[in-house]
This record gives C-alpha cells, structure tokens and sequence, in this order.
C-alpha cells in the first residue's frame, strides 16, 4: 500500500478516482435482489450545470450508491431533452447574427441547423454531471428525439387521438410574441408590476335616467378594440337597469350588451367590466356564456391587425399609449389610478405574455385525472416531504385540458396527416404521402410541435424499450423514485402519472422526491440575470465535488427553500467564498487525516475480527451500529439532512475526537503487543464502515482511502463503491447501551475539564483535581473508568460519592446528572478574573446596545443593503452569545 499525501488534492484524487469507475465499468446496471431504478430528471440538451441540478442529481446518486452496495440491481438512466423553445431561440440568435432568418432557411434546413447545434454545444451539461461523480450509466444515453424515442411519442399522440382525449379546438392561450408559440397555463411566470388601473367612458347608445356613459376600469386599454361587452355583479343592484342596453364602443363604433355575469367582482374598479373575449381566459369564458363575439385584435407578434386605422401596426405598448391618447383627447378619460398587480411573462424570454385565441392541439384531462388522483390518495405514489401531496392533489382537482402544439419547427411534429382533395384527417404512425380516402397526392402534415413536457411524460417507460420492447420494463418499472424541483410538479410529475398509468396500466414511480430550492444568500432566486447564480463547476474547483456534495446534503431538509451560503464578485459574477461549503472541505481533510493516522500505525498488523477488548472499543462498535441503523433508514426514507449531520457527528466527533484518543496507548511503542494488535483491527474496522456508510454522500475520498486499507479475507470487491454495505443486522451484535452510557460519561467529564482550562487559561500540562458528586448507581462506573479519566484529563480523582460537597474555590459543570468539580485553588487568580470579565462585560453591553439601536432604526432597515443588515445581524447574535457567556463565568465566580 502506497503512503497516503500529507494533504487530500481534489483536483489531483477526484479525476483519477473518475477514471477508475468509468473505465472499470462500475456505472452499468448490475444484477441484484430487487431493483433500484432512478431516470435523471432530463436536462436541456444544450444545458450547463445548475445549483438545482447539483442537489437533484447529488440526492439520486446518494440513492443509487446505496441501493448498489446493498446487492439491489441498480440502474440510473442518463438522457437529455431537446428543448424545443430554448434551443429553437438560440439557433434562431445563431442564425440571425449571420444574417440569416429561419423563414428563408426553410424547416427542413433548420431542424438541421438544430441538430448541428445540439452536437456542437449538447454534453457539456453530461460532462459536468461526470465531474460530479454521479454514477449514472453513461454508456446508455437516451435523448427525447431519438428514433426509438420519437416512437414513443408518436404512439402516445395517436392512441389518445384515436381514444378522443387529443382534439383540436379554439381556445385562449398563453401567447408568447416573442417565442411565437403557445405556452401552457404551468409554464407562465408571473410578476408583480406596478402599473395602472384606467377608467375609460363607453358611451350608451340610449342614455338610462340621464346617464349617457358608463366608465369601465382596465389595465390593458389597449383591448379595448377587441371588446364586444360590458359585463356588471347580478349582486350589483344599482346597476340592474343597464342590464340589456348597449353602449357604442369608442374608435371602432361597435355596439356591445351589457350584461350580467357571476364572474364579475363588483367591488373592482367601476363595476362595470370591459369583456375582450378573445384576449382574456375569464373574458372567454364570459363571451362563450352570453354567446359573444370572439375578435383577435393582434397579429402572432402581438401587433394590432389590419382594420383599425392609425392603430393598425402598432405593438401593444404603442397602442396602449396611442389610445389612452385618444380617450384624454375625446374627454372620455375619466381618470388614472396606480395599480399593483401580478402579469405572466414567458419563462423563456422577458416578454409579456399575450392570452390570444388561437387553434390549437389539446389532451382532454377528464379521463387521466382519475387514475393519477387516485394513484396519490391510495399511497402507492409518496411524496416526501408529504406536504407536497396535497400541492399536486390540489392541481389535479383544477386541471383544465392541456395546450400541447407549439409553434415551433424544433421538437416532434404532430404526425396528423390531412388531404386537401377531400377533407381527410388523421393520426398516423407513419408518414402519409397519398390520401387513403381518395388516393389524392395532396397531403401535408401538421405544422405544429408537441409540448416538451408532452414528450417527457414518457420518460420512465419511452427509455426502457417501450412500445417496441415492453419485455425490457420487467423488473425495473415503476422506477424506485423521481427526485425532483416543487416548480415541475404539475408540468411533469402529474403528467408522467398520468400517462403511465393510461398506457401501462400502473404508476411510473414509487416515490417522488421534492428538493428545497436553491436562493442565493440574500433569498432572492439564483438567475443569470442577476449574476447571483452559483456554478457548481467553480465549487468543484475551489472545494471539490465531496465538498460540495455533502454541503447539498445537509440542506435536504423539510424547508421549502434555504438560502445557499456563497458571496459571489458583483461584478464579474464570480465564486469569491462559501463558508459552509469550506466546513464540508474541512470534513473531506478530517476524514484524510483520520485516515493517515490509521494507515500510519498498521506496523505488524494482520487481518482480524473486531472484538471489544475495552470498555471504549465496546463503545465505539455500538455507535458504528447505531449509526448503521440510522444511515440506512435515513436514506431509505430520503432524509439526507439527517444523514449528513449523524456522518459528521460521529466520524468527527465519535471516531476522531474520541476513539483515535483513546486508542492512543495501545499502539504506542512498548505498548502490549496483543492489546496493539486489537486496536488496529478494530480501527481498521471501523473506519472502513465508516468509509462505505459515507461514501454514497462522498464518494471520492472514501473511494481514494479504502483503496489503501487491508481488507478483510473474502473481501473481492474492486472498488468500494461496488463493496458491501454495512448492513444494521450484520453490525446488530455489538450494540451495547451500557458501554455507551459508560464512554459518554467518560467523554463528558473529560470535556468539563478541558472547557476548564481553556475558560481559565489553565496549561494542558498542568494537572487538576476533580470531585465528582454522582447519583449512587453512577459512582461505581465512574471508579471503573478512573484510569481512562485520569490518562485523557491529565486530573487526579479526589473523590467520588452521591454525597460530595462543592470544594470551595472550584467551578461545577453538570454531566449527564453528574456534577464535575475542578479545583482552582492557587491555579487562578479570581480577584484578577472578576475584573477583566467585568470589564469584558460593559465592552460587550455597549457592542449589543449600539447594533440594538442601529437594528431598530426603519431608516437604516430601509435604506441599508441587505447583506449589510445580515451581517449586523450576525454581529448582534454574536455579540449577545458572548455576553451571556461571560455573565455564566462571572456568576460562576
């Protein structure tokens, strides 16, 4: 075995220990008892590694990793989608800077253009997943415009056309004029804006009781054009006689009803509301009630159409201004007021988006709500945290038919096939060239894509053979789990439920995992925009992936969102530091040194069982085991925080703080040679669990160090991450609850002594005194483990009774029940002490009165940045946790 370095090189170990898993082969599914199957939630193919990407994938290979050293048959299926939008944009970008627009290439030449885009920029995302160390299968990659794939999808859109859950009807939809294509109700993004509330004067036709106008209130102006009704509260009394008369709608001239509709909130606005039913989903639903008048007054780039006189042409803003313009102009402005209010916005592109009535493709939910409700309510599908159950049970009671064309060339084209010599239309499997119905050469396909998400719904089943190849799912379907963001939870994970159980007959997935989102550090959402954005790549760099693996880990918890500690250069947007990031680094180097100091003091080993020759070893090996039993339920159960914290706690303090300490003696020269060889077993033992219980978390390092420890005879594993788990039955019979009670005492009255010296500035070297006044069945187990007490403490036990009296000149600690004395006779000066803490007291009383103020002040609140006020803050708890301190040992004097 080879000398381990003096200190652990990620940059150096991470990328040869990636070597090894890859070309080892260590990646690929592997038989088992039972099965684990996970699918990556599929990246966009052109993609870079994100924060939310990082803890999705960190969660899954912890799972994997898990499930592989149990003996369960593993497989992570690794796949890209095509995203259609984005990646149509930025062919579209690529091919403009040229000069170049899509329209003059023509479809065929720019679905080529995108193919050529996807092979250029598509994997860079997988290579990073690689850096990583995700042992996803990399020699099986899926991507969602594969032919096999494409089958898939293609079936999936005939059979519901042919079932009649796919029709095609005009509705409103979400418009995006600068993407030009539909966007579902799921992927808009709204945001608040300040903007204004208009009230316009519709003149009536036939003035009622001396009233010639109405007023309207609106925050879109600019649809006036398109309006073709007034709609009133039937609980507005005082406007019952309306009811049934018209008003002549400015500019256009159009005569409009006034009616009244239970959707109207008579408190908004004048009570009267302007209805745009081709431009408003509410406003749609009204017209379709009272039997209106549907009229698009933009064009696809959200310009006003033709027949409008000057404001043919004009953009929406334009036109917003150019009538308001014209109502101030005519006096039919009544008045402006401010108004806040929510507006949906692309969530590909800043624009706004525009609800415009179209023709499209829809899927007719009402039959596939059932079962994907029912899937939930009956358990069989689990979402953790729970509380996410009732978000999708919520959406799924409120489900409205889904939009998927797009109008877009990249993605899947609608395979409905139509003749223009007779009127036939169809869904076909196949490309149709001659009408079947006439045998006329005059057909043409559908011009329009499928939805992504419509593709990713098949993504658990379309990658594991089917339609082709159904034989291929047995055994691995439904998959174990889907990790995955809470914001995907209708556009996908209810999609997916849905479709697998129309077409398989049963759920896509066990288990559904919901991560926290990732916030920058202020709590504002990570965006490139903002420059807030955090790259794993450059955490990788500085930390190295276990680093920054584990860190992800510990903020699995039940928060719906944590905030990620990184303070990032505002100018060149770039990683500066991440403290607790730096504390996992430190974990990684304390698990290297652990490791060195085992691995240094093997001299004369030989290969053996552990056994508790000591009350310490006796310990250690029932912490393993509990710690066994915690790690294997907590992952199973997908509690990572918890995970992480119990690793930490007892390979940091357990292991290192602890038990190397007490091990010590043994392997010192001169020491028995037979306790010496125990003790190595038994470290050696330990830290190689420790290694396979930490290694789904951390991979790298745990993989690096067990490479250089002897194993046990049998042991044929070639790499850890393929070894056995230590199992909680395996390990079962060394728990021992009166060993750890016994060690947990020794460890507390070692602590209450070294806090001593260090409250007092007492050397190490110097030995104390102790008394120890115990409850009388703790006394004798006290007497027990003097030695260990007297060897760690550097003390000399006065005395041990349940009737032990505080000595005078001493300081008490309580542990575990137990009162720990230490005599400070002739050791501190106490007039000295009183003095400089009191004096250390007023400094800090004023520190915490002067941060008091200035946190109470709404003027600095207001106007101070936030970071600042956070770190004051900081200061303040500090500062307040100080001040107590010194009031304990002040008070102690």
């Amino acid at each position: 075995m080879e000398e381990l370095s003096k200190n652990y090189d990620s940059e150096v170990l991470e990328p040869r220990i990636l070597d090894k898993w890859l070309t080892g082969g260590y990646y690929a599914r592997r038989p088992g008892v039972g099965d684990c199957t996970v699918t990556i939630p599929p990246p966009n193919v052109t993609g870079v590694l994100h924060m939310g990407h990082a803890m999705d994938d960190t969660i899954q290979d912890t799972i994997i990793r898990f499930n592989r050293m149990r003996g369960v048959s593993t497989r992570w299926i690794l796949g890209t989608d095509h995203a259609g939008i984005a990646t149509q944009t930025k062919v579209d970008k690529k091919l403009a800077a040229q000069g170049i627009s899509r329209r003059e290439l023509g479809r065929e030449k720019f679905i080529d253009a995108c193919w050529d885009w996807t092979h250029e920029y598509g994997g860079h995302i997988i290579e990073q997943i690689k850096r990583m160390g995700c042992s996803v299968d990399f020699d099986d990659p899926h991507f969602t415009m594969d032919p096999e794939y494409a089958t898939a999808v293609r079936k999936v859109f005939c059979d519901w056309y042919h079932d009649g859950l796919i029709y095609r009807g005009k509705r409103i939809v979400n418009w995006c004029p600068t993407c030009g294509t539909a966007i579902s109700d799921d992927e808009a993004e709204y945001q608040e804006e300040d903007g204004h509330l208009w009230h316009l004067r519709y003149p009536l036709v036939e003035p009622i009781d001396g009233v010639e106008y109405i007023v309207v209130a609106t925050t879109r102006p600019e649809t006036m054009l398109g309006d073709t009704g007034v709609a009133v509260s039937p609980k507005d009394h005082d406007k019952d006689k309306f009811v049934g008369a018209k008003v002549k709608l400015p500019i256009v001239d159009r005569e409009i009803p006034i009616f009244s509709d239970f959707y109207v909130d008579a408190d908004f606005g004048s009570g009267f509301v302007k209805v745009t039913p081709a431009h408003d989903p509410n406003d749609f639903a009204m017209g379709e009630r009272h039997g209106l008048e549907k009229i698009n007054i933009f064009d696809e780039t959200a310009h006003v159409v033709e027949g409008y006189g000057e404001f043919t042409g004009m953009s929406r803003e334009e036109c917003r201004e150019a009538v308001v313009a014209w109502f101030e102009e005519h006096g039919l402005l009544d008045h402006v007021e401010d108004h806040h209010h929510s507006v949906m916005h692309c969530y590909r592109c800043p624009s706004a988006l525009e609800p415009w009535l179209s023709e499209q493709w829809f899927v007719a939910v009402d039959k596939l709500k059932g079962p994907a409700t029912e899937a939930v309510t009956s358990g069989e599908v689990t979402f953790h945290p729970a509380r996410w159950t009732q978000t999708y049970l919520t959406w799924m009671e409120n489900l409205k038919d889904w939009c998927i064309s797009r109008q877009l060339w990249w993605g899947h084209r609608i395979p409905v096939f139509y003749c223009a010599d007779c009127g036939w239309e169809d869904a076909c499997m196949e490309d149709v060239d001659v009408c079947p119905k006439c045998g006329g050469h005059h057909v043409h396909q559908d011009e329009d894509v499928l939805d992504t998400w419509f593709s990713s719904q098949l993504w658990t089943f379309a990658t594991q053979g089917w339609p082709n190849h159904p034989e291929q799912l047995e055994g691995h379907h439904p998959t174990t789990a889907l990790v995955t963001a809470r914001d995907i939870i209708a556009l996908w994970v209810a999609r997916m439920i849905m479709s697998s159980t129309y077409f398989l007959g049963e759920i896509p997935f066990h288990d559904v995992v919901i991560y926290a989102t990732i916030l920058a550090k202020d709590g504002s959402r990570m965006s490139k925009s903002k420059g807030n954005g955090v790259d794993p790549m450059d955490l990788i760099a500085k930390y190295g992936a276990d680093a920054m693996r584990f860190n992800l880990l510990t903020l699995v918890t039940n928060n719906q969102d944590v905030r990620f500690d990184a303070d990032i250069d505002p100018e060149t947007h770039e990683l500066i530091s991440s403290p607790r990031t730096e504390q996992a680094r430190a974990f990684v180097t304390k698990i290297w040194n652990a490791s060195r100091f085992v691995l240094g003091n093997l001299e004369g080993f030989t290969p053996g069982e552990p056994v508790a020759a000591t009350p310490a070893d006796a310990w250690i090996l029932s912490r393993l085991a509990g710690l066994s039993e915690r790690v294997t339920q907590g992952i199973s159960e997908y509690k990572f925080g918890e995970v992480a914290s119990d690793l930490h706690a007892f390979f940091w303090n357990e292991f290192c703080d602890w038990y190397i300490e007490f091990s010590k003696a043994s392997l010192r020269e001169g020491a028995d040679p037979v306790a010496r060889l125990q003790t190595q077993r038994n470290l050696v033992f330990v830290l190689d669990s420790a290694l396979r219980l930490l290694h789904p978390a951390m991979p790298f390092v745990t993989e690096a160090l067990w490479e250089q420890l002897p194993h046990a005879e049998g042991e044929n594993a070639e790499a850890l991450m393929v070894a056995t788990w230590p199992e909680p039955e395996t390990l079962a019979r060394f728990k021992n609850a009166e060993a750890e009670r016994a060690i947990e005492l020794v460890c507390g009255v070692v602590s209450a002594v070294r806090s001593t010296r260090a409250r007092y500035g007492i050397s190490p070297k110097q030995e104390l005194a102790i008394t120890v006044k115990a409850p009388a069945e703790v006394v004798s187990t006290i007497n027990e483990q003097q030695e260990l007490i007297v060897s760690l403490a550097r003390v000399n036990v006065a005395g041990v009774s349940a009737e032990a009296e505080k000595p005078a000149a001493s300081n008490a600690t309580l542990v575990s029940g137990c009162e720990v004395y230490c005599h400070l006779e002739g050791l501190v000066d106490f007039e000295a002490e009183r003095a400089r803490l009191s004096k250390e007291r007023e400094k800090l009383e004023k520190d915490v009165a002067k941060l008091d103020k200035k946190l109470s002040n709404p003027g600095y609140l207001a106007k101070a940045k936030p970071e600042i006020v956070e770190k004051d803050k900081a200061k303040h708890a500090e500062f307040a946790a100080k001040l107590e301190l010194v009031a304990q040992q002040i008070a102690e004097l």
